[in-house]
């Protein structure tokens, strides 16, 4: 079993930052693409960004300029860095993962997600 642990919301005024962080636990053989995800009330979970085992990276284009995703596969985490946060950046964050759980099974696990708030 495998599990997706997200970190680092709250609550920020307009033009702040926040990093969030997704720490993965269990049985990991090894971890593949991971992406960050966030749904807002009453709109559909949108893609926010993408980040390969080779470290290629790909954004919403609400996200370009403003937000950094990265990972560090020794403590099997990604990052998200936003900046310039905006109140239409409120939402609750969710992280996924495909992770190789055997040889060659792969499995997509989702976090429970983390709530960011933009707002003066």
């Amino acid at each position: 079993q495998v599990q997706l642990v997200e970190s680092g919301g709250g609550l920020v005024q307009p033009g702040g930052s926040l990093r969030l962080s997704c720490a993965a636990s269990g049985s990991i053989f090894r971890l593949n693409t991971m992406r960050w995800y966030r749904q807002a009330p009453g709109k559909q979970r949108e893609l926010v960004a993408t980040i390969t085992s080779g470290r290629s990276t790909n954004y919403a284009d609400s996200a370009k300029g403003r937000f950094t995703i990265s990972r560090d596969d020794a403590k099997n985490t990604v990052y998200l860095q936003m900046n310039s946060l905006k109140p239409d950046d409120t939402a609750v964050y969710y992280c996924n993962a495909d992770v190789q759980v055997s040889s060659p099974r792969t499995v997509l696990y989702w976090g429970q997600g983390t709530q960011v708030t933009v707002s003066s």
